[in-house]
């Protein structure tokens, strides 16, 4: 195995060390938590925090360390307009209902074909936990630490390979980390694009923002406008003038970013111009070199997997 198919394999299994180390703390937390009382390891709520702690905070310094062994390259700071942002946020919003469209018509395809319904988990796990949890974790921490993870520390060690390896790496690893189809098509298409801002400005703040912008989008306000439809519904002919004015609210959020979002989609992709001033490296077989290794194969494996669980095509 040359260097760079040794480098792209220790990406692979760190990041199969990412899905793996989680589930032994959670395991840990879960009977720790069964010791004092079993019923709490059923509240959604408690499963949620059990889950970001072992997923995001208790991880995170050991996954730093595996990923300081690789080689690093600082990619230069740009500042953007507040105004580029909201666009960046737009056309977040776009990728996201589009991602969000292709993913709920395979899964329904795939459970027509089983006889058997799909979950979306995300879905699932929105509607039953408290707000202010989707607020916390979905909204603000899901993408501080998803941002560090999959653009900040996997860009600097890939873009000396070109930004448009780099871009793909990122949303494909992304998108595969989820570990179901109702969510690898958006999250694929949203990786693609936080990995393009990160590398156009160099900091991570952005996508960090516009992930937080999105999600709060497809968590909390999304819950607020389904509970003032279920009120104005319950409620017929009496609807409360609150839960109009969110519906109205929301509908018109909705509307305008998603024609600003397309409008900038195609107005601006043939002027899209990928910063390769970092590439170092000329890979003669760029996508062999990347996931045709030992260490990217079994991320990928384990994953797949994952989703052939979550598709109820493989029981355990």
């Amino acid at each position: 195995m040359n260097e760079n198919k040794q480098i792209f394999s220790k990406i692979g299994f760190n990041y199969l060390l990412l899905a793996l180390i989680p589930i032994l703390f959670q395991i840990i937390f879960v009977n720790a938590i069964s010791l004092i009382d079993f019923n709490l390891i059923k509240n959604t709520n408690i499963q949620i925090l059990v889950s970001s702690l072992t997923n995001y905070i208790l991880v995170l310094p050991i996954f730093i360390y595996l990923m300081r062994k690789i080689k690093s390259v600082t990619i230069n700071k740009n500042g953007i307009k507040i105004t580029q942002l909201l666009k960046y946020i737009c056309i977040a919003i776009v990728f996201m209902m589009i991602g969000n469209l292709v993913g709920n018509i395979i899964t329904t395809f795939i459970g027509n074909m089983m006889t058997n319904d799909v979950i979306n988990p995300i879905e699932q796990l929105i509607e039953n936990s408290n707000i202010y949890i989707n607020l916390l974790i979905i909204s603000i921490l899901a993408p501080i630490f998803e941002e560090l993870f999959f653009r900040k520390l996997l860009i600097d060690r890939t873009i000396r390979y070109g930004a448009k390896l780099s871009i793909l790496l990122s949303a494909f690893m992304f998108a595969i980390f989820h570990g179901n189809l109702s969510q690898f098509f958006y999250a694929f298409l949203l990786g693609g694009l936080f990995a393009y801002i990160y590398i156009e400005t160099g900091k991570i703040i952005y996508p960090i923002v516009i992930h937080a912008c999105v999600n709060f989008y497809g968590s909390v306000a999304s819950l607020i406008f389904n509970s003032a439809t279920t009120n104005i519904a319950q409620e017929a002919g009496m609807a409360n003038i609150a839960d109009i004015g969110i519906i109205a609210i929301y509908m018109i959020v909705l509307i305008a970013a998603l024609f600003i979002g397309l409008y900038e989609i195609f107005a601006k992709y043939n002027k899209i111009d990928l910063n390769d001033s970092k590439r170092e490296v000329y890979l003669e077989k760029p996508l062999q070199t990347v996931f045709v290794n030992v260490g990217m194969i079994c991320f990928i494996l384990y994953h797949i997997v994952t989703i052939l669980i979550s598709l109820n095509i493989i029981h355990i």
